[in-house]
């Protein structure tokens, strides 16, 4: 079997992931592409896509939010995602037990003896009305049913996993603050989420598989629980396996992979790139190996923005006063400067709307 070192790896995750060359490409097709985006921190996505887009407004992934085409919910990992409304719809049923349990996780002793059906239903006939609420909004109208009860755990098992939930905007617009408000998925997107599949079979599971492939392949099926959060999908892979290829990495993993998916050249030059916080570039493994050292591995589940460099994550990122601050994580080589500069004064201009380029690279550590 074929063994793929990291640095193979590496350029095929950045190629899958529009990293490799910024794609000509519509915002809601680069969105679908990607599996969405990780975006409980809301601009964060716009960094995502400009990162990856050539000629990226923010006003196209503003209009999609509003436009209903694009939906903030609770999916992957129980994190908020934007993701393309069909996905919302097709996704979120199979993710509904894992969402359960990881909201468990952490508060079961505070939900210990809450029927959760029960909970599900009573939060359910509050927003029937169709009326956004934040979760306080909510908990407050469950608060005689349940009056023991700590509001906040209430709270999140209703909106992070009994009811599929949308947050609405202004929220998760460009260049807006606002709070979480929340409705139902179904109010917003105009119909019910897809059933749950029947008679054992998964065809939901099995098109993650193909889509986390097309978007972070070659990986193992280790590296698709991460992404995903779910278990159970070895099934749908084994129901696909067939049309699957597979390859080693240099610690003996099984890889899967789409035959014709795009495995670029190792020597193949990666430009510097700024990532936002919490990219799936970098979350959407189990091994991370490929992309980041272990020393840094902590930065991004941090909350750190990262520069790619050659590929890798070389140096962390800050905006203080319409200036862009790189710090980097190892020494830069002269061109590596010279590139990181024109990436950050980019970056600068795109974040001010013009305003500001200003750079401001510290000195290389060792």
């Amino acid at each position: 079997m074929t063994v793929l070192d990291d640095r193979t790896l590496n350029r095929a995750t950045l190629a899958r992931q529009l990293l490799l060359d910024r794609a000509d490409m519509p915002v809601l097709d680069a969105v679908g592409h990607l599996g969405g985006l990780q975006a409980q921190e809301p601009q964060e996505p716009f960094i995502g896509l400009w990162s990856r887009l050539r000629a990226f407004t923010p006003s196209a992934l503003s209009d999609l939010l509003v436009r209903r085409s694009v939906a903030r919910t609770h999916l992957m990992r129980r994190t908020v995602h934007l993701v393309t409304a069909e996905d919302a719809l097709a996704w979120r049923a199979r993710h509904d037990p894992m969402l359960r349990q990881r909201v468990l996780g952490t508060y079961r002793r505070e939900l210990d003896g809450v029927d959760l059906d029960e909970l599900a239903a009573a939060g359910r006939a509050i927003m029937a009305d169709g009326e956004p609420r934040s979760m306080a909004e909510l908990t407050r109208a469950l608060a005689d049913r349940w009056p023991q009860r700590q509001p906040r755990a209430l709270g999140e098992m209703l909106v992070a996993a009994l009811l599929p939930m949308a947050q609405l905007p202004p929220r998760g617009l460009w260049r807006t603050k606002a709070g979480v408000r929340n409705v139902l998925l179904s109010t917003w997107l105009g119909r019910e989420i897809d059933p749950p599949a029947v008679g054992g079979s998964d065809p939901v599971g099995q098109a993650l598989v193909r889509r986390y492939l097309a978007a972070f392949g070659p990986a193992a099926s280790a590296d698709l629980r991460a992404w995903c959060g779910l278990a159970g999908l070895p099934a749908a892979i084994a129901a696909i396996r067939e049309e699957l290829v597979t390859f080693r990495d240099e610690r003996g993993r099984e890889l899967l992979d789409l035959p014709d998916a795009p495995r670029p050249d190792p020597g193949t030059p990666a430009p510097v790139r700024f990532l936002p916080a919490f990219d799936n570039a970098i979350l959407g493994y189990h091994d991370r190996s490929r992309i980041v050292d272990d020393d840094h591995r902590g930065l991004s589940v941090a909350g750190a923005r990262v520069v790619l460099v050659d590929g890798r994550v070389g140096a962390t990122w800050t905006v203080e006063a319409g200036t862009v601050l790189v710090t980097p994580l190892r020494r830069f080589s002269r061109a590596d400067r010279t590139d990181a500069a024109e990436q950050a004064r980019a970056l600068a201009l795109f974040l001010s709307d013009g305003e500001s380029d200003r750079v401001r690279i510290a000195a290389s550590t060792d």
